[in-house]
């Protein structure tokens, strides 16, 4: 009996091994998810690719409003190497307006590339892509106890895409994060962070966002995300983003694997909609379309100007060659005037 229940036990620490080791590159890799994790290979899956000439404008999307961002209390905030990115907790307090139900903030992470790689985010805009990408993921608490649970029910969760740029200035919201990373270079290392002013990782214009329906872009990719792109990026300096790319790994200790382009591949869109909270200028028509349309608009000026002009050149004409009838009409009329 005791043989059988160790047996059974071995079993169970395999299959949730089996369940938990992934990567995103390799035999275990994001190509071979869906054959452990079977909603990988659903068709409403993110990241995506956005296509400003595709996408529809919904005028009556409702303004985000993140409450409690900017005061996150004074109890610090776990930063925690999982293997796969670096995660910090989020309190409760935080949570989002916007939406008809409530979504409470429960962390938020990264994905990036590597050094001298020009991509790292994971949704695109346009077939492009930033240095980095956060993720803030929020869970509907008007329905459900926690995230683990809302996370597989449908439109159970909402996270927020923010891009990441490099720009030409460090940017000190995200030292909040980066300045703790080398307590936590192995992977399962957790660390304590002061609690900050979380909103000024966000992008100053909330206004502009895109809005689809996803999923989460790590196993087990349920497909339970309200996803909110902002259309404004953030920047981050060239060294801010250089610590992020070369300080952690993927492995518990020696020998150490960086971790590095944790970022899964644009999935197909499969006739979802990516609504937008604003009109795309480029959306109407591609460059070469405003080209076209340019070019038409000055020709048609040109040949209304060429039209007017010999109009009013051959009306003069035919007065220079009959100043008779000008004349006669001209005493006609002031006859017609006197009497």
């Amino acid at each position: 009996m005791l043989f059988f229940t160790l047996l059974l036990a071995f079993i169970w620490i395999l299959a949730a091994d089996r369940g938990q080791h992934w990567t995103y590159e390799g035999p275990h890799g994001q190509d071979h998810w869906s054959a452990t994790y079977p909603e990988c290979g659903g068709n409403a899956q993110s990241p995506i690719d956005i296509q400003t000439d595709s996408v529809t404008f919904d005028p009556e999307l409702p303004a985000l409003q993140p409450r409690g961002y900017d005061q996150p209390g004074t109890e610090p905030l776990d930063l925690h190497n999982n293997g796969h990115t670096v995660q910090l907790s989020l309190p409760p307090t935080l949570y989002l307006e916007g939406f008809p139900r409530r979504y409470v903030a429960a962390q938020l992470h990264l994905h990036w590339g590597q050094k001298g790689s020009p991509g790292g985010s994971e949704h695109q805009l346009n077939g492009e892509a930033t240095a980095a990408e956060l993720h803030i993921v929020h869970y509907d608490s008007d329905s459900y106890h926690n995230l683990s649970e809302a996370a597989q029910r449908p439109q159970g969760l909402v996270v927020l895409g923010i891009f990441i740029e490099v720009g030409e200035t460090m940017n000190p919201a995200y030292e909040h994060i980066l300045n703790y990373l080398h307590e936590i270079r192995h992977k399962d290392r957790k660390t304590s962070v002061p609690p900050f002013n979380v909103r000024e990782l966000l992008p100053t214009q909330l206004e502009q966002f895109f809005r689809y329906n996803g999923s989460l872009t790590t196993p087990p990719c349920y497909q339970s995300v309200l996803w909110t792109v902002f259309h404004q990026r953030v920047q981050i300096s060239k060294g801010q983003l250089e610590k992020l790319q070369e300080t952690l790994f993927s492995t518990e200790e020696d020998p150490s694997k960086l971790l590095v382009q944790n970022y899964r591949a644009p999935q197909p869109l499969n006739h979802r909609s990516v609504f937008a909270s604003f009109i795309q200028v480029g959306s109407l028509y591609t460059t070469g379309e405003m080209l076209g349309l340019g070019v038409g608009i000055l020709v048609g000026c040109l040949c209304l100007l060429l039209a007017v002009y010999f109009i009013a050149r051959k009306i003069r004409k035919k007065r220079l060659r009959n100043p008779k009838s000008v004349v006669f009409t001209s005493a006609r009329a002031r006859a017609t005037t006197e009497a």
